[in-house]
């Protein structure tokens, strides 16, 4: 059976870097991938990233030409034009779940989604492949274990956005963005690590981050705790992309997915 993986996305305003990578690396490994949206309909990336711009800053801020290209492929694709709702999404024995980030305002739309959060919390329970990237790791910091009551990373670990890469960024735009690069109050890394069974489970990688590339896939950053894989930002994605398609085809390939997958009478 052919794995499929649920793209989490908000209304609007997610990274497109962190969704149009992955999409490809899954697209090309073979697995069907569909898409939620918090009411159904199609949702795109922040247009300031893709479109619109930063002004001087653009050339370093917004999204670069290959992922961007990737992204414009991603929302053609059919099934990205006709997505479920979240709450819609059930996810069978083979499925997977990936959950690209943003900062922009809209994409608030999926980190306070009741539905989206339970969805990753029954993932992560079931140990099925599951991906989030910078804000993406925050759905999974709220969610709720129905039966531990604690969040789903607690007692995992995981990166996610750092604080001194989401300071710098507010830094250097607040004067005309204003909070912009600020999606909450508190930082990203901050709700993470307090989700955490331990703060040493969060993991910021190099000091200096650097953009990973096809060429270059070891100046990405990635943190794999069994079935959940989380990358920092948009410069991660090339790695994370493949290795979260190599994630999933290993699940696929498991005893106690194969053993799913037979026909009733032969478990």
């Amino acid at each position: 059976m052919t794995p499929t993986i649920h793209f989490l996305l908000p209304a609007s305003d997610y990274d497109p870097t962190e969704s149009g990578l992955p999409w490809r690396a899954l697209r090309d490994a073979g697995v069907d991938v569909r898409f939620a949206t918090p009411d159904g309909e199609p949702a795109y990336a922040d247009r300031r990233l893709t479109d619109d711009g930063f002004s001087l800053l653009s050339p370093f801020l917004m999204t670069k030409r290959g992922p961007l290209d990737a992204y414009r492929e991603m929302a053609a694709d059919a099934a990205f034009l006709a997505p479920s709702r979240h709450d819609e999404v059930v996810l069978g024995d083979d499925d997977g779940i990936l959950v690209p980030g943003g900062h922009a305002k809209g994409v608030r739309t999926l980190i306070e989604s009741e539905p989206a959060q339970g969805l990753v919390a029954d993932a992560m329970g079931r140990d099925l492949p599951l991906g989030a990237v910078c804000h993406g790791v925050l759905l999974l910091a709220r969610a709720t274990d129905p039966e531990t009551g604690r969040s789903p990373l607690h007692g995992r670990r995981t990166t996610a956005l750092t604080e001194s890469m989401e300071l710098t960024a507010w830094n250097l735009t607040r004067a005309w963005l204003r909070d912009y690069y600020r999606t909450y109050p508190e930082t990203v890394q901050a709700e993470v690590t307090a989700a955490l069974a331990d703060p040493s489970d969060f993991d910021a990688g190099p000091r200096l981050p650097r953009r990973d590339s096809p060429e270059r896939l070891d100046l990405g950053f990635t943190v794999r705790d069994r079935n959940y894989l989380s990358a920092r930002w948009p410069g991660d994605c090339h790695r994370f992309g493949l290795e979260f398609a190599a994630l999933v085809d290993e699940h696929s390939r498991s005893p106690v997915a194969r053993a799913t997958n037979l026909p009733s009478g032969q478990e």
